[in-house]
């Protein structure tokens, strides 16, 4: 079943506003987790990202073979702003984005620099999700010491779509020689499923009966070391098959 995009977004929204709205002047300065970047810097690179989708910005997106760099010189142009500016870009451009999430958008594919093409509705509901959810869990409230939130179902599984479309479109693009045969990837608990991916970066719901191997971990996991913030072997995932041909593929993919 297809995730609610738009209602994912939404809750996700509401979490980062109710975070904001908590944090002192001493926790807005906080070194995050993200390389290089203040707590106010992740909050500022998530409300220009959304901006960029509705100004020419999005240009330098399209075209950009380097979003992580894109992204640092959106950081970089904020630096030096208040708190309270950096949350009212925050809030009026991600209060656009959740309208544009609720339009039927997936006929329209747009290029996002290296990561590829993809349907609209799944790069504005999909990505900004994703881009909430990673960010939040894993670059600021562990920097501030804080509780992770809590997440569910349709956030989890909004944000695996877009995880997914990405790895497809990784694989497609490197054309890795070794990766020759299908690998089963089975995330267990809120929002989970099974997926496979092959060579020429095929992604399909369910399993494969040619993969060579399949590896299980937790659904919420997923975000974290499938973005190498955590190495995969130091969560709990369970290779059945061909454990090196796993690892390679573990070490090989890293969804931005």
């Amino acid at each position: 079943m297809k995730p609610d995009r738009a209602d994912a977004f939404r809750t996700e929204r509401a979490e980062m506003l109710r975070l904001c709205g908590e944090l002192d002047e001493k926790e807005w300065g906080t070194a995050s987790k993200a390389l290089g970047w203040s707590v106010q810097d992740v909050v500022a690179h998530i409300g220009a990202t959304c901006r960029s989708f509705f100004t020419p910005s999005m240009v330098t997106m399209m075209r950009m073979n380097d979003l992580e760099r894109t992204n640092d010189l959106f950081v970089d142009k904020r630096r030096g702003r208040t708190p309270s500016q950096t949350v009212a870009e925050y809030e009026r451009w991600t209060r656009v984005m959740g309208v544009a999430a609720r339009l039927p958008l997936d006929w329209v594919r747009v290029p996002m620099a290296e990561l590829g093409r993809f349907p609209a509705g799944l790069m504005i509901g999909g990505a900004m999700t994703f881009d909430h959810h990673t960010h939040l869990r894993f670059d600021i409230v562990p920097a501030l010491g804080r509780p992770v939130p809590g997440t569910d179902a349709n956030r989890m599984a909004t944000v695996l779509e877009w995880m997914f479309a990405v790895l497809g479109n990784q694989v497609r693009s490197a054309q890795p020689a070794w990766f020759v045969d299908p690998l089963t990837i089975e995330l267990e608990g809120l929002g989970g499923g099974t997926w496979s991916v092959g060579p020429g970066g095929v992604v399909t719901v369910g399993p494969s009966d040619k993969s060579a191997a399949t590896i299980t971990g937790r659904a919420e996991d997923f975000p974290e070391w499938a973005t190498h913030r955590a190495d995969w072997r130091d969560r709990d995932l369970r290779i059945s098959g061909d454990v090196d041909y796993s690892a390679r593929f573990l070490d090989f993919a890293r969804v931005v």
